[in-house]
C-alpha cells in the first residue's frame, strides 16, 4: 500500500495513543505470578500498628482468606522501602536506624525459629547462638543473616541483631517462629536491614521496623505460606493503598 494513505492511520493511532491513560503500555508488577499475598494497611505513615489480612489470587482476581488481626510496625510509622514496587516520591523513605517499616510490596523470603526444624512449606532457618542479622551498613554482610562461626566475629561487629533472642536477651522470644521481609535485597548502604516478621510483646509495643504479631497468627501464615505461590508482603497507609490498588493489582478492601 502507498504511504500517502497508511498516514492518516498512523496519525490517528497516535492521537489514540497520546490520550491513553499514563502507564497503560507498562510492564506488568513484579509480583503478577504472586498467587498469595500478605496484606497490612495502617491510619498513616506514622501510625506504629496495623491490620493483616490475606489473599489467594483467582484469575486476576484477590479473595480473602482466613481473618483479619492486629500487628504493630515501627514506632516511627512506615516509609518508602526498597522491594518490588517502583520508587514512590511522596512520603518518607526508608533509612537504617529511622525506626520505620518499609512501606511496598516484598517477597516473602525465608522462615527462622530457636527450633531446628518447622512444618512451614517456606524454605526454614533453625537459629544458633551464633546467628546475627548484620545491621552494620560497612560489612560486607549487611542486610543478611550470618553465623558468626563461619563468617568470621570481625564480619559481624558491632551488629544488634543476634538472632536466638531468648540466649542473648534474657529469654526474649520475639523471633521463636518468623520470616524475612525482602526489604532492600541488594543491601544498599544505610537504606534499612534486617526487616522481619515476629512476634510481638503486646499489643501495644510497636517494633524498631519490623511487623509484629500473637503467636498464632504467626502460625497460621507460616502453614498458610506456601513458595511455590511466590507470596509477597505488602505494607501501605491506606491513602496510599487506596491511591495504588488498581494500578498495582492489589486486593479490594
Amino acid at each position: 500500500m502507498p504511504l500517502p494513505s497508511r498516514l492518516p492511520r498512523v496519525l490517528g493511532l497516535l492521537a489514540f495513543v497520546a490520550t491513553m491513560p499514563s502507564g497503560a503500555f507498562e510492564t506488568p508488577a513484579a509480583w503478577s505470578v504472586s498467587r498469595q499475598m500478605i496484606v497490612v494497611t495502617t491510619d498513616g505513615w506514622n501510625a506504629d500498628h496495623g491490620t493483616l489480612r490475606t489473599y489467594v489470587r483467582e484469575g486476576t482476581h484477590w479473595k480473602q482468606e482466613g481473618s483479619a488481626a492486629d500487628v504493630t510496625i515501627g514506632k516511627r510509622g512506615s516509609a518508602w522501602g526498597i522491594g518490588l514496587n517502583p520508587p514512590e516520591q511522596d512520603g518518607p523513605v526508608k533509612k537504617e536506624g529511622d525506626g520505620r517499616s518499609p512501606a511496598g510490596v516484598f517477597r516473602v523470603g525465608p522462615a527462622f525459629g530457636y527450633a531446628e526444624s518447622n512444618p512451614t512449606a517456606m524454605p526454614y532457618r533453625g537459629l544458633t547462638a551464633t546467628d546475627y542479622c548484620v545491621d552494620v551498613d560497612r560489612s560486607p554482610y549487611y542486610n543478611r543473616i550470618v553465623d558468626a562461626d563461619k563468617v568470621g566475629r570481625n564480619a559481624v561487629a558491632g551488629a544488634t541483631e543476634a538472632m536466638r533472642r531468648d540466649l542473648h536477651f534474657d529469654g526474649d522470644r520475639a523471633y521463636r517462629i518468623g520470616f524475612v521481609i525482602e526489604h532492600n535485597p541488594e543491601g544498599r548502604k544505610g537504606a534499612g536491614s534486617c526487616i522481619f516478621a515476629h512476634l510481638w510483646k503486646s499489643p501495644t509495643s510497636p517494633t524498631v521496623g519490623c511487623t509484629a504479631m500473637t503467636d498464632g497468627t504467626m502460625e497460621r501464615l507460616l502453614a498458610w505460606l506456601d513458595p511455590s505461590k511466590k507470596p509477597v508482603f505488602v505494607l501501605l497507609p491506606k491513602t496510599e493503598y487506596a491511591r495504588l490498588r488498581e494500578a498495582w493489582n492489589l486486593p479490594a478492601p
